[in-house]
């Protein structure tokens, strides 16, 4: 199969599940010619401050334009990535960013734990780059209101994918066809009416 051809390259930052072999992200990577992917840590897993310095390493070692492709808490690593760092991105696809002040189901990390470990407070400021929040309407991790909170904040494009859970193989996905065009539109060349106006 043909793989797709962006002018930027794409880096995947996964959630804290790292690369599980059916999640849509993990599919996208073998279907981008031009991808990196943030390598999961080997121990302190939660420590916020050693995921993104993960994503600064994964970075330095690409040259020219780059976009972000984030899912679940990968969206609170780049959002801390960009407080602390610059780099020449082209974009970033946030897909489903988790409410850190929200309950969550038992089998995640609590917020509680999260907040030790340095992810929260989330910097409130807007990315000095494009991008696009992906939002669900019944995410197990964040109110879509939330999330719409988040997307302003960050001067990010909002868009609404209904339905989807937390867009994670527990909710049934799998492939998801739609990264692939809004990354086209990140990167410019999508020779369709733009998804994310």
């Amino acid at each position: 199969m043909e793989k797709l051809q962006t002018k930027a390259t794409v880096l995947i930052i996964p959630g804290l599940r790292d690369h599980v072999a059916s999640h849509w992200q993990t599919i996208l990577e073998t279907r981008l010619a031009k991808v990196r992917s943030v390598p999961p840590l080997q121990e302190d897993k939660l420590n916020c401050a050693k995921r993104v310095a993960a994503i600064q390493a994964e970075l330095e070692k690409i040259q020219g334009p780059v976009i972000l492709v984030a899912h679940s808490a990968g969206v609170l690593m780049a959002i801390h990535w960009a407080a602390r760092y610059q780099h020449a991105i082209q974009g970033a696809l946030l897909v489903t960013p988790p409410d850190l002040n929200d309950v969550w189901p038992e089998h995640y990390p609590a917020p509680k734990t999260l907040r030790k470990a340095g992810w929260s407070p989330l910097p409130d400021q807007v990315l000095p780059f494009p991008s696009i929040v992906a939002a669900s309407v019944n995410d197990p991790l964040a109110h879509f209101n939330a999330v719409a909170a988040m997307a302003k904040t960050w001067g990010s494009v909002f868009i609404n994918l209904g339905a989807v859970g937390h867009l994670n193989p527990a909710s049934g996905f799998g492939p998801w066809p739609q990264a692939e065009q809004l990354i086209q539109q990140l990167d410019g060349q999508a020779d369709q009416p733009s998804l994310i106006a």
